[in-house]
Formats: C-alpha cells, sequence, structure tokens
C-alpha cells in the first residue's frame, strides 16, 4: 500500500490488499505437492539430508488464537489498569511452526576442533553450504502437519532413502515425538540431533552458579564440560554438577539452575552422541532454522503494534517463504496457470475453452486506400 501511494498516488483500501495477497497465496501446497525434484540434480547433492523445525509465536487477534490460548486470555485479568504487572502480557500469540528442508555435504570434525574453533585458535577449513534450501512456515497447520510436510518434502528429493536422513531441533519433547513417529510410520531410518548451542546456554547458566562472576574461571569451567558433553559424557557431567552443589551446600533456589541443567543433559542424552555426530561429518547446530525464524518470521510478523488476523498472516508467510526458497517465478507461473483454469476454462463445458476465431468479423479495411 506505501509503495502504491509513494509511486503512483493513487490508493487502495487495506481490506483489498489483505484479500489479494491471500489469493496470491492459495495455490501454495499444490505447487509443492506437484512439483518434483530433479533425479539428475538431486544425484548431485550432498549425502546428508536435513529436516529442521523450530516454532516462533506471533500476535494475532483473539478470535484466531488456538482454542486454548483464547480461553486461557479470557481468563486472564490484568491487576492495574495503566500498566502491566510482573508476568502479564498485553497480547497473545498463536505458534507458528517453521521448517526447513536442505541437503548437504559433510564436514568432519573432532570434539577437540570444535572447542579450538569455538576459541578462534584454529579453522578446519570452509564449511559446506546448505543446498537446495526450502524454508516454510504455518500457523494455520498443527506441527505433526507441517512436520509431514516436511518428510513429503525430503522424500521428493530422496524417494529411496539413500541419503542419510538427519533431523535438527533445539530439544522440544513434543517435535521430538512427532519426528519420531513419523520416521517410524515411514520406515525411514533417521538420526535426532539436539542442538548443541541450547546445550552451551543450559552450561552457562549452570557455570554462574559456581562463578557468578565473568572470567577465566568461569569460562574455563565450561569448557571444560562442553568437551566433556562433546565426547559423549553428558550423563557423567549431570552427575558431577549435581554433586558439586550438593558439597557446596547450595540450598533449592540457589542450585536450580544447576539441576534443571543435569536434567536437561539426562532427558537429552540420546541425542547427545556428539562425539558420532561429528566424526560423521553430521551439522550439530540449529543455525539455518533459527536464522527462518528471525527473517521468514520475525522480522515481517513482529514489527511494533502488528497484531495479524489469521488468512492475511499464513498468506503473507507462505509468499515470504516463496522468496526465501527461491521459488517465486516457478511458483507464480503454476498460479497463474490455476488462476486461468478457475477463472475461465472451468466455465466452459468439459473445460475445453473454444478457439477464438475472427473470421465472421467484419473487415472495414477493404476501402482504405495508401495516401502518398
Amino acid at each position: 500500500m506505501e509503495t502504491i501511494d509513494h509511486v503512483t498516488g493513487g490508493y487502495i483500501p487495506k481490506r483489498q490488499v489483505e484479500e489479494l495477497t491471500q489469493r496470491a497465496a492459495q495455490d501454495f501446497d499444490a505447487f509443492y505437492q506437484k512439483r518434483r525434484c530433479n533425479a539428475e540434480e538431486n544425484g548431485q547433492t550432498g549425502p546428508l539430508l536435513v529436516i529442521t523445525t523450530d516454532g516462533k509465536g506471533v500476535v494475532m487477534h483473539e478470535e484466531d488464537l488456538r482454542e486454548q490460548t483464547r480461553n486461557a486470555a479470557k481468563k486472564r485479568k490484568q491487576k492495574m489498569r495503566t500498566r502491566l504487572s510482573k508476568g502479564e502480557k498485553k497480547n497473545c500469540k498463536r505458534m507458528a511452526t517453521v521448517a526447513a528442508v536442505y541437503t548437504i555435504d559433510p564436514f568432519e570434525r573432532s570434539p577437540e576442533d570444535l572447542i579450538a574453533e569455538e576459541a578462534g585458535t584454529v579453522s578446519k577449513g570452509k564449511r559446506p553450504r546448505p543446498e537446495q534450501k526450502r524454508v516454510w512456515a504455518s500457523l494455520e497447520k498443527e506441527p505433526e502437519q507441517v512436520i509431514e510436510d516436511a518428510f513429503d518434502e525430503a522424500s521428493r528429493r530422496d524417494p529411496s532413502h539413500k541419503k542419510h536422513w538427519v533431523a535438527l531441533v533445539d530439544g522440544n519433547n513434543a517435535q521430538i515425538d512427532i519426528l519420531e513417529r513419523i520416521a517410524k510410520k515411514r520406515g525411514v531410518n533417521m538420526t535426532i540431533i539436539v542442538d548443541i548451542v541450547h546445550v552451551i546456554e543450559y552450561l552457562w547458566k549452570a557455570g554462574r552458579v559456581f562463578h557468578p562472576g565473568s572470567g577465566p574461571e568461569l569460562e574455563g569451567w565450561v569448557r571444560h564440560r562442553l568437551l566433556a558433553v562433546l565426547n559423549g559424557k553428558a550423563g557423567l557431567m549431570a552427575g558431577g554438577m549435581r554433586r558439586s552443589a550438593t558439597l557446596k551446600g547450595l540450598d533449592k533456589k540457589a542450585r536450580e539452575p544447576v539441576d534443571t541443567c543435569a536434567t536437561y543433559l539426562i532427558n537429552k542424552s540420546p541425542y547427545l552422541h556428539y562425539n558420532h555426530y561429528l566424526s560423521q561429518g553430521f551439522p550439530i547446530a540449529t543455525g539455518v532454522i533459527e536464522g527462518a525464524c528471525r527473517h521468514l518470521v520475525k522480522d515481517r510478523l513482529e514489527i511494533t503494534g502488528a497484531k495479524w488476523k489469521l488468512p492475511s498472516a499464513e498468506a503473507v508467510l507462505r509468499l515470504r517463504a516463496l522468496r526465501a526458497s527461491h521459488d517465486f517465478d516457478e511458483y507464480w507461473t503454476f498460479h497463474e496457470a490455476c488462476e486461468y483454469k478457475r477463472n475461465h476454462q472451468n466455465l466452459y463445458a468439459g473445460g475445453v475453452v473454444p478457439r477464438t476465431s475472427t473470421a465472421h468479423l467484419p473487415s472495414n479495411r477493404d476501402h482504405l486506400k495508401v495516401i502518398k
């Protein structure tokens, strides 16, 4: 709307622009269901096929919230009229499920290499880049349906399951359960990896219990335990943290970050075999999906004061996903063909459009003469 006003001086009502946006995005699912990846190009891509998912909240109008969130919003009452109290929120959000699928070459490293890279003392060379990356997000669909769509996209790229399938998550239990359930149903041998960055954050919070001030002692404490976790000793480190907190005589509140970190490491231990992942060249960080959450959702749907209606927000997410995945031009050709069929071809019997002929039209050119 701003561009039209600035360039043409004309005015288009906001509702009309919203409806046009929704129409423009309506063939999104049909486009990806119909499209097939080029087998020759797919064979030239990396041997690792990665599926990664995350969630991002979007402020919505109350009627477009999910039922549970809407009911909770109706029950919630502010303590003061002029400002929010601690823990109160002005708006309610609906979670968008964000997904990405891409292929990549292996990048073999050791735990010591990773620690050295973090310290900036050594580099293992140029990292491989994600290939044929597709990202998208949905507010309308439930997380399970979005992850099903991710498996569909992965299956189109690797129908015979010749590549090694990897799933990267931030530790969300619901996402892990869905991934395991769908992989089992489809007979896919998938390696699920919990993001190393989230593990590091838990370690930093636990480390500040023993070393409240920032400095070499805190950094060394975290580095030592991170190296142990990267070597597959997450359970051992969890037990050691708890023993240290007990020996120091810390009360329940003071040691809470330590217990939280230890519980996280134990519960996620089946997905923390980083020594094996690194030796096989698997990615262990969710940078791709974190970036997608930022540029696909946050940069547009979290602008100051924005409160969205579900159809408009879903349409904007779809169009931004097409741009981010470099599929917009191909999609628009497909969309125009669908529009022609919906609005023109379907109006004729049997869907057959008669050929246009001008033979029956009178000609006015017989009486024309060339003037020299």
